[in-house]
């Protein structure tokens, strides 16, 4: 049972995965769920991925559907409610913070344990306001408006997961590319270089950096991996898309990210020893 104070989005999920193990215990599809005039299979899908609150109403049918007995539909009753708590990111609209980045921000403020990889952008919670306004601003079909309220909304993030007593363990990988970009200026670049220093010096993070000679090393591509507290929250790792992002939570596909960071280990250095 999620506890009070827990992260909505940590809610919704655990909600999700539980209807999602009862659903097929009882040998049910989501045809049959539609066939039953409770919810059609999109909205399924995403009451499953924990994408969205879900009514008392709806838990209630379902669980008469799956035949739940009746301690169970409790528990998944008391979850639903849990599921419509507020969020910082939800006063800014879809434009700022789409549900697939409210779902991660939720996820990734909840989590006991943050693994991050990135090649090429200084991880969104190290950023300097100075640096991030120059990445949000790289598209320039934005308006200022929309730059100033993503820029808020990181910061927010930043404070809502850094902030925290006790921190979670916070562990990022950065490819030597993405301290040799220059976002922004060359000025801005040597004050978010300093401040990753001071977040290692005052054990908030650690970071890594992968130099230029390393060489190969698999799956490329920028990355996080979660992991939680409550064994009801299996880990996730999180892969940005354009326009989207994928959630990875089998067994195999976890175990191949936590592979990656272990050779991602062997082949960095700690960014206090890094010489471009």
């Amino acid at each position: 049972m999620a506890l009070a104070g827990t992260s909505s989005a940590l809610v919704r999920r655990q909600l999700g995965i539980r209807l999602r193990r009862l659903r097929e215990q009882a040998g049910k599809t989501h045809e049959d769920v539609e066939v039953a005039g409770i919810a059609g299979p999109t909205k399924m899908w995403r009451i499953e991925k924990g994408k969205v609150p879900v009514k008392v109403g709806d838990i209630w049918a379902l669980c008469n559907l799956y035949s739940a007995p009746p301690d169970v539909t409790e528990a998944l009753v008391a979850l639903a409610q849990g599921t419509r708590g507020g969020t910082y990111w939800e006063e800014y609209g879809d434009l700022v913070v789409p549900d697939w980045l409210g779902l991660y921000a939720g996820l990734e403020g909840a989590a006991r344990s943050i693994e991050a990889y990135h090649p090429e952008l200084v991880h969104g919670l190290l950023q300097t306001p100075d640096y991030a306004r120059a990445v949000i601003s790289a598209d320039d079909r934005l308006d200022l408006s929309v730059i100033e309220k993503r820029l808020k909304f990181r910061l927010d993030r930043q404070r809502a997961v850094l902030e925290q007593d006790p921190p979670p363990r916070f562990r990022v990988t950065l490819g030597a590319g993405a301290l040799a970009l220059v976002v922004g200026s060359p000025e801005i670049m040597q004050a978010q270089f300093e401040h990753l220093l001071s977040v290692v010096r005052a054990g908030i993070v650690s970071i890594r950096v992968i130099p230029w000679a390393a060489g190969a090393y698999p799956m490329r591509g920028a990355f996080t991996l979660l992991d939680f507290d409550d064994p009801d929250d299996p880990a996730v790792a999180y892969v940005e898309i354009p326009m989207g992002a994928r959630y990875m939570e089998q067994e195999a596909q976890l175990q191949e990210y936590r592979y990656v960071l272990s050779v991602l280990q062997t082949k960095s250095v700690p960014i206090e020893d890094y010489k471009s």
